[in-house]
Protein backbone atom coordinates (compact mmCIF):
# COMPACT_ATOMS: atom_id res chain seq x y z
CA UNK A 1 0.00 0.00 0.00
CA UNK A 2 1.45 3.23 -1.06
CA UNK A 3 1.82 6.10 1.42
CA UNK A 4 -1.48 8.31 -0.30
CA UNK A 5 -3.39 5.26 -0.77
CA UNK A 6 -2.52 4.04 3.70
CA UNK A 7 -3.26 8.05 4.58
CA UNK A 8 -6.85 7.63 2.32
CA UNK A 9 -7.56 4.29 4.39
CA UNK A 10 -6.66 6.04 7.37
CA UNK A 11 -8.91 8.61 6.79
CA UNK A 12 -11.78 6.75 5.88
CA UNK A 13 -11.50 4.66 9.05
CA UNK A 14 -11.10 7.09 11.99
CA UNK A 15 -13.50 10.09 9.80
CA UNK A 16 -16.42 8.74 7.24
CA UNK A 17 -16.36 5.19 6.80
CA UNK A 18 -19.26 3.72 4.59
CA UNK A 19 -22.15 1.53 6.47
CA UNK A 20 -20.06 -1.54 4.94
CA UNK A 21 -16.79 -1.06 6.23
CA UNK A 22 -16.01 -3.28 8.58
CA UNK A 23 -12.88 -2.16 9.75
CA UNK A 24 -14.00 1.74 10.28
CA UNK A 25 -17.11 -0.27 12.26
CA UNK A 26 -14.52 -1.98 14.52
CA UNK A 27 -12.55 1.16 15.23
CA UNK A 28 -15.66 2.77 16.41
CA UNK A 29 -16.80 -0.11 18.59
CA UNK A 30 -13.61 -0.03 20.01
CA UNK A 31 -12.65 3.53 20.62
CA UNK A 32 -16.48 3.80 22.18
CA UNK A 33 -16.36 1.61 24.32
CA UNK A 34 -12.66 2.83 25.42
CA UNK A 35 -14.73 6.00 26.32
CA UNK A 36 -17.52 3.99 28.46
CA UNK A 37 -14.72 1.96 30.41
CA UNK A 38 -13.32 5.48 31.16
CA UNK A 39 -16.15 6.89 32.45
CA UNK A 40 -16.65 4.31 34.39
CA UNK A 41 -13.45 3.95 35.43
CA UNK A 42 -13.50 7.48 36.76
CA UNK A 43 -16.83 6.34 38.63
CA UNK A 44 -15.12 3.58 40.53
CA UNK A 45 -12.23 5.27 41.18
CA UNK A 46 -13.98 7.92 43.24
CA UNK A 47 -15.09 4.54 45.18
CA UNK A 48 -11.88 5.15 48.72
CA UNK A 49 -12.13 0.86 48.99
CA UNK A 50 -11.52 0.08 44.99
CA UNK A 51 -9.17 2.81 44.38
CA UNK A 52 -6.91 1.72 47.25
CA UNK A 53 -7.54 -2.17 45.62
CA UNK A 54 -7.14 -1.29 42.11
CA UNK A 55 -4.92 2.21 41.90
CA UNK A 56 -2.67 0.30 39.86
CA UNK A 57 -5.03 -0.71 37.82
CA UNK A 58 -6.46 2.35 36.90
CA UNK A 59 -2.96 4.03 36.28
CA UNK A 60 -2.38 1.42 33.84
CA UNK A 61 -5.79 1.57 32.03
CA UNK A 62 -5.00 5.39 32.23
CA UNK A 63 -1.80 4.64 30.58
CA UNK A 64 -3.01 2.55 27.44
CA UNK A 65 -6.15 5.26 26.94
CA UNK A 66 -3.92 8.01 26.98
CA UNK A 67 -1.73 6.06 24.30
CA UNK A 68 -4.92 5.19 21.78
CA UNK A 69 -6.26 8.34 22.15
CA UNK A 70 -3.21 10.31 21.35
CA UNK A 71 -2.47 8.08 18.69
CA UNK A 72 -5.86 8.45 17.41
CA UNK A 73 -5.30 11.87 17.40
CA UNK A 74 -2.23 12.35 15.64
CA UNK A 75 -3.56 10.11 13.08
CA UNK A 76 -6.32 12.19 12.39
CA UNK A 77 -4.48 15.42 12.15
CA UNK A 78 -2.17 13.62 9.64
CA UNK A 79 -5.35 12.03 7.28
CA UNK A 80 -7.44 15.25 7.66
CA UNK A 81 -6.23 16.29 4.33
CA UNK A 82 -7.70 13.66 2.64
CA UNK A 83 -11.23 16.01 3.32
CA UNK A 84 -11.49 18.82 0.51
CA UNK A 85 -12.09 20.98 3.50
CA UNK A 86 -9.20 20.57 5.08
CA UNK A 87 -6.95 19.85 1.82
CA UNK A 88 -3.91 22.63 2.46
CA UNK A 89 -1.62 20.53 4.26
CA UNK A 90 -0.96 23.67 6.72
CA UNK A 91 -3.24 25.73 7.23
CA UNK A 92 -6.24 22.95 6.37
CA UNK A 93 -4.79 21.49 9.42
CA UNK A 94 -4.35 24.18 11.31
CA UNK A 95 -8.43 25.06 10.83
CA UNK A 96 -9.22 21.26 12.00
CA UNK A 97 -7.28 21.68 15.29
CA UNK A 98 -9.65 24.55 16.15
CA UNK A 99 -12.51 22.87 15.14
CA UNK A 100 -15.14 21.37 17.40
CA UNK A 101 -14.14 17.84 17.50
CA UNK A 102 -10.65 18.29 17.40
CA UNK A 103 -10.67 20.14 20.50
CA UNK A 104 -12.60 17.64 22.58
CA UNK A 105 -10.04 14.96 21.16
CA UNK A 106 -7.38 17.38 22.54
CA UNK A 107 -9.30 18.03 25.94
CA UNK A 108 -9.29 13.96 25.79
CA UNK A 109 -5.19 13.28 26.47
CA UNK A 110 -4.38 16.77 27.62
CA UNK A 111 -4.86 16.64 31.80
CA UNK A 112 -2.39 13.11 30.99
CA UNK A 113 0.53 15.41 29.66
CA UNK A 114 -0.01 18.59 31.91
CA UNK A 115 1.79 17.54 35.27
CA UNK A 116 4.37 16.35 32.85
CA UNK A 117 5.32 19.70 31.77
CA UNK A 118 4.54 21.64 34.34
CA UNK A 119 5.38 21.17 38.30
CA UNK A 120 2.07 20.89 40.32
CA UNK A 121 1.08 19.77 43.56
CA UNK A 122 -0.32 16.44 43.92
CA UNK A 123 -4.00 17.68 44.88
CA UNK A 124 -3.71 19.30 41.97
CA UNK A 125 -2.76 16.65 39.63
CA UNK A 126 -5.77 14.75 41.27
CA UNK A 127 -7.97 17.84 40.19
CA UNK A 128 -6.84 17.49 36.55
CA UNK A 129 -7.53 14.04 36.74
CA UNK A 130 -10.86 14.88 36.65
CA UNK A 131 -10.81 15.93 33.29
CA UNK A 132 -10.96 12.89 31.93
CA UNK A 133 -14.90 13.18 32.58
CA UNK A 134 -14.95 15.17 29.10
CA UNK A 135 -13.90 11.89 26.94
CA UNK A 136 -17.52 11.46 27.09
CA UNK A 137 -17.90 13.94 24.91
CA UNK A 138 -15.94 12.21 21.91
CA UNK A 139 -18.64 10.14 21.68
CA UNK A 140 -20.63 13.43 20.19
CA UNK A 141 -18.73 12.16 16.93
CA UNK A 142 -20.42 8.50 17.18
CA UNK A 143 -23.91 9.73 17.93
CA UNK A 144 -26.47 11.75 15.26
CA UNK A 145 -28.41 12.85 18.78
CA UNK A 146 -25.43 15.11 19.41
CA UNK A 147 -24.67 15.76 15.14
CA UNK A 148 -28.77 17.08 15.83
CA UNK A 149 -27.80 18.60 18.95
CA UNK A 150 -24.95 20.90 17.48
CA UNK A 151 -26.95 21.82 14.32
CA UNK A 152 -29.80 23.08 16.09
CA UNK A 153 -27.81 25.28 18.36
CA UNK A 154 -26.14 26.85 15.67
CA UNK A 155 -29.26 27.92 13.88
CA UNK A 156 -30.98 28.78 17.13
CA UNK A 157 -28.09 30.73 18.44
CA UNK A 158 -29.19 34.32 18.25
CA UNK A 159 -32.32 33.47 20.09
CA UNK A 160 -30.48 31.98 22.78
CA UNK A 161 -28.19 34.49 23.47
CA UNK A 162 -31.08 36.85 23.47
CA UNK A 163 -32.97 34.60 26.05
CA UNK A 164 -30.28 33.72 28.23
CA UNK A 165 -29.17 37.65 28.24
CA UNK A 166 -32.70 38.24 29.17
CA UNK A 167 -32.48 35.62 32.51
CA UNK A 168 -29.04 36.93 33.69
CA UNK A 169 -30.58 40.40 33.48
CA UNK A 170 -33.58 39.10 35.25
CA UNK A 171 -31.26 37.39 37.86
CA UNK A 172 -29.10 40.93 38.45
CA UNK A 173 -31.91 43.03 38.58
CA UNK A 174 -33.86 40.49 41.36
CA UNK A 175 -30.99 39.71 43.52
CA UNK A 176 -29.90 43.62 43.67
CA UNK A 177 -33.82 44.42 44.59
CA UNK A 178 -33.77 41.44 47.09
CA UNK A 179 -30.63 42.53 48.51
CA UNK A 180 -31.30 46.22 49.67
CA UNK A 181 -34.85 44.82 50.77
CA UNK A 182 -33.77 41.72 53.44
CA UNK A 183 -30.21 43.06 54.55
CA UNK A 184 -31.13 45.07 56.93
CA UNK A 185 -33.55 42.27 58.11
CA UNK A 186 -31.02 39.27 57.65
CA UNK A 187 -27.61 40.49 57.29
CA UNK A 188 -25.91 37.28 57.18
CA UNK A 189 -28.22 35.12 54.61
CA UNK A 190 -28.10 38.67 52.39
CA UNK A 191 -24.72 39.32 52.74
CA UNK A 192 -23.79 40.88 49.35
CA UNK A 193 -25.53 40.90 45.90
CA UNK A 194 -23.25 37.90 44.64
CA UNK A 195 -24.69 35.85 47.67
CA UNK A 196 -27.87 36.74 46.82
CA UNK A 197 -27.70 35.60 43.25
CA UNK A 198 -27.66 32.11 44.90
CA UNK A 199 -31.00 33.08 46.53
CA UNK A 200 -32.20 34.30 42.71
CA UNK A 201 -31.22 31.37 40.75
CA UNK A 202 -33.06 29.17 43.39
CA UNK A 203 -36.00 31.12 42.72
CA UNK A 204 -35.81 31.63 39.30
CA UNK A 205 -35.19 28.11 38.55
CA UNK A 206 -38.05 27.27 40.59
CA UNK A 207 -36.17 24.65 42.57
CA UNK A 208 -36.05 26.70 46.17
CA UNK A 209 -33.94 24.76 48.31
CA UNK A 210 -35.44 27.11 51.47
CA UNK A 211 -32.13 27.55 52.76
CA UNK A 212 -32.20 31.40 52.08
CA UNK A 213 -35.68 33.07 52.06
CA UNK A 214 -36.72 36.17 52.53
CA UNK A 215 -39.05 37.25 55.73
CA UNK A 216 -40.34 40.90 54.87
CA UNK A 217 -43.47 41.71 53.99
CA UNK A 218 -41.96 43.28 51.11
CA UNK A 219 -39.65 40.72 50.17
CA UNK A 220 -42.36 37.99 50.38
CA UNK A 221 -44.05 39.56 47.78
CA UNK A 222 -41.30 40.28 45.70
CA UNK A 223 -39.79 36.62 45.84
CA UNK A 224 -43.46 35.79 44.74
CA UNK A 225 -43.14 38.23 41.45
CA UNK A 226 -39.78 37.14 40.95
CA UNK A 227 -40.71 33.39 40.90
CA UNK A 228 -43.50 33.80 38.54
CA UNK A 229 -41.51 35.77 36.33
CA UNK A 230 -38.75 33.11 35.93
CA UNK A 231 -40.95 29.98 35.35
CA UNK A 232 -42.08 32.33 32.14
CA UNK A 233 -38.45 33.37 31.42
CA UNK A 234 -36.23 29.90 32.06
CA UNK A 235 -39.20 28.08 29.62
CA UNK A 236 -37.44 30.64 26.94
CA UNK A 237 -34.67 28.59 26.09
CA UNK A 238 -36.02 25.28 26.38
CA UNK A 239 -39.11 26.35 23.97
CA UNK A 240 -36.26 27.68 21.45
CA UNK A 241 -34.38 24.26 21.32
CA UNK A 242 -37.60 21.98 20.89
CA UNK A 243 -38.63 24.46 18.03
CA UNK A 244 -35.34 24.01 16.82
CA UNK A 245 -34.98 20.34 16.78
CA UNK A 246 -38.95 20.32 15.22
CA UNK A 247 -37.82 22.37 12.29
CA UNK A 248 -34.26 20.55 11.97
CA UNK A 249 -36.16 17.16 11.99
CA UNK A 250 -39.21 18.27 9.57
CA UNK A 251 -35.57 19.80 6.96
CA UNK A 252 -34.26 16.99 7.28
CA UNK A 253 -37.58 14.39 6.35
CA UNK A 254 -38.07 17.05 3.52
CA UNK A 255 -34.23 16.51 2.24
CA UNK A 256 -34.79 12.44 2.59
CA UNK A 257 -38.35 12.47 0.63
CA UNK A 258 -36.19 14.51 -2.12
CA UNK A 259 -33.25 12.42 -2.13
CA UNK A 260 -36.08 9.22 -2.45
CA UNK A 261 -37.85 11.12 -5.35
CA UNK A 262 -37.02 9.94 -8.71
CA UNK A 263 -35.91 12.41 -11.09
CA UNK A 264 -37.38 12.73 -14.90
CA UNK A 265 -35.68 14.03 -18.36
CA UNK A 266 -37.53 17.20 -19.26
CA UNK A 267 -37.49 16.68 -22.58
CA UNK A 268 -38.49 13.20 -23.00
CA UNK A 269 -39.85 12.64 -19.69
CA UNK A 270 -38.78 9.52 -18.98
CA UNK A 271 -37.10 8.67 -15.89
CA UNK A 272 -33.44 9.44 -15.03
CA UNK A 273 -31.72 5.92 -13.70
CA UNK A 274 -28.42 6.51 -11.88
CA UNK A 275 -25.61 4.11 -11.53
Amino acid sequence: MSYQSFKKRTYEILEKGTPDDKWSHRVDVFIISLILLNILAVVLESVLAIRENYQQVFNYFEIFSVIIFSIEYLFRIWSITENKKYQNPISGRLRYLFSFYSLIDLVAILPAYIPFFIGLDTRVVRGIRILRLFRILKLSRYNKAFSHLKQVIQSTKEQLAISLFAVLMLLVISSTLMYYVENEAQPEAFSSIPATMWWGVATLTTVGYGDVYPITETGKLMAGVIAILGVGLFALPAGILANGFGSNLEHKEEKNHNDERPCFCKHCGKKIIED
